[in-house]
């Protein structure tokens, strides 16, 4: 594989688990990623609370996870939008907040990047450049809720103040402000910027201190608020900019009621009151003629060799696989690497008119990224979302793949050191949230899983569904424990 130069802004079946867990690619550990991380469990959790519906479409939701202090990258919460192709960009975002501010990363994928080297501040959108929409409730009981508008565009080598600036909605538009915050941008292509040479992609990261948006301080766990992004792109010096890329699809600048949902904390599902354990039903392909479907797209576990990475990659389909693989890296250069999976679970074998006291989802692990020539693999903190749209197994890909609706859960998976045998190692997933929600609405629950690590080498290989009956067992299963009154 071929690694594109990275360039940083001075401002910051048994043969086949055999041969699968030594596949992957490992390089140097990339900067600012620090070498341990606090317990997932020390970031703040909220109760369990519907999510918003209008118009009977339900409103994407992020639910961001608090730090004590430094923002672990890889235990962010996580959403895309977008696509790869010549000409369309695909965008990772990522989203936390500590006690001082709201961090913000944006990873796009992006074959030309251009930016301007004498910007224009009224002009930063009409190149490569993020705007991240943020609208604040006024708590207080003032005149109503208060919208800001940071953007950000890419550059190269120079100080960053120029290519950023801050708005704030009033009465009479968009007027720009001096609210403080700070933009921080990499690139990763070659020979440089500004040039018609393919590239691989660009980032940026936001951090918004609080008291720049009128708080004392953060929001209370469980506090709700707005937000949007657009991802704008251009392709030569001339112009025009290209189509933008936002999220969420429906979002309108002047209106944030079509924003997407903001909430501060991660959700923990705890059973209706007076409800206590009944019944537990298994739900796994095959068992009780259960039908689940799964499948992955991405790079899969060889990084998408042999695909034209704009023309090819982003339409890939792996129906079939018996392995389904997540990966993701900090490295943008790399975003070959990364994969997703995405899992249907049916729920009509469950009884009507109860309630969900518990449900555990249970993956099996029988390989992963690095080993051998390609050094140690990585710890992974691998996300669980929510997705509402149905999919076909034949035809997923990575640029028609739903979007996540929301992050529901998350757990650590660590590289096998000893393969056990099959049908693999377990690793267990707290659902009850999610499938609380499915079930209420009487609707499959279709998952996506993802990561939002920082390391190389963070891949991991699960069975899927079309493993052979041999390893049924070790095919994803749902258990929902159902609660009774």
């Amino acid at each position: 594989m071929i690694k594109s130069l990275l360039s940083l802004t001075l401002a910051s079946v048994l043969t086949i688990s055999a041969a699968i867990i030594q596949t992957g690619y490992r390089n140097p550990l990339p900067e600012g990623i620090p070498a341990s991380f606090p317990d997932p469990q020390a970031a703040g959790g909220i109760s369990v609370y519907l999510p918003l519906i209008v118009n009977q479409r339900r409103i994407p939701r992020v639910n961001a996870p608090f730090f004590n202090g430094e923002i672990a990258f890889e235990q962010t919460a996580i959403f895309w939008f977008g696509q790869v192709t010549t000409t369309d960009n695909y965008a990772d975002v990522r989203v936390a907040y500590n006690a001082q501010e709201l961090w913000v990363y944006l990873a796009a994928f992006d074959r030309r990047l251009w930016y301007d080297p004498q910007p224009n501040p009224n002009d930063l959108e009409s190149w490569d450049a993020v705007t991240l929409y943020l609208s604040v409730p006024d708590i207080s009981g003032g005149a109503g809720d208060r919208m800001y508008r940071f953007v950000g565009q890419l550059n190269w080598f120079e100080a960053r103040e120029e290519w950023q600036a801050a708005y704030q909605k009033t009465g009479s538009g968009w007027q720009s402000t001096a609210n403080p915050f700070v933009t921080e941008t990499a690139w990763a292509g070659y020979p440089m910027l500004n040039d018609d040479a393919n590239d691989r992609g660009w980032w940026i990261k936001f951090t918004i201190p609080f008291t720049s948006l009128g708080l004392s301080g953060a929001p209370q766990a469980g506090e709700g608020w707005r937000m949007a992004v657009k991802l704008h792109d251009r392709d030569n010096a001339s112009g025009p900019p290209l189509p933008e890329k936002i999220w969420p699809s429906s979002m309108g600048q002047e209106h944030s009621d079509t924003w997407g949902l903001l909430y501060f904390g991660l959700p923990i599902y705890t059973p209706p009151g007076g409800v206590v354990p009944g019944q537990l039903i298994t739900i796994r392909h095959g068992l009780n003629g259960a039908v689940v479907k799964d499948g992955m797209v991405g790079g899969g576990s060889v990084c998408g060799q042999g695909l034209d990475y704009w023309t090819a990659w982003g339409q890939k389909n792996y129906a079939g696989s018996v392995h389904v693989d997540t990966q993701n890296e900090q490295d943008i250069s790399d975003w070959p690497c990364f994969s997703k999976v995405y899992i249907t679970f049916p729920l009509d074998k469950l009884p009507h008119g109860q309630d969900i006291y518990s449900a555990t989802l249970t993956l099996s692990l029988m390989g992963n990224a690095g080993g051998g020539e390609w050094g140690p693999a990585a710890d992974s903190f691998v996300q669980v979302l929510t997705v509402s749209d149905d999919w076909s197994e034949t035809t997923l890909s990575w640029n028609n793949a739903p979007l996540a609706m929301e992050n529901v859960s998350r757990a650590w998976v660590y590289p096998i050191v000893d393969y056990p045998g099959d049908p693999g190692i377990p690793y267990q997933w707290d659902l009850g949230y999610a499938v609380k929600q499915a079930y209420d609405a009487g609707t499959p629950l279709r998952l996506a899983i993802y990561t939002s690590d920082g390391y190389y080498n963070t891949g991991k290989y699960f069975n899927s569904s079309d493993i052979g009956d041999w390893g049924a067992v070790g095919r994803p299963t749902l258990q929902v424990r159902m609660g009774n009154r």
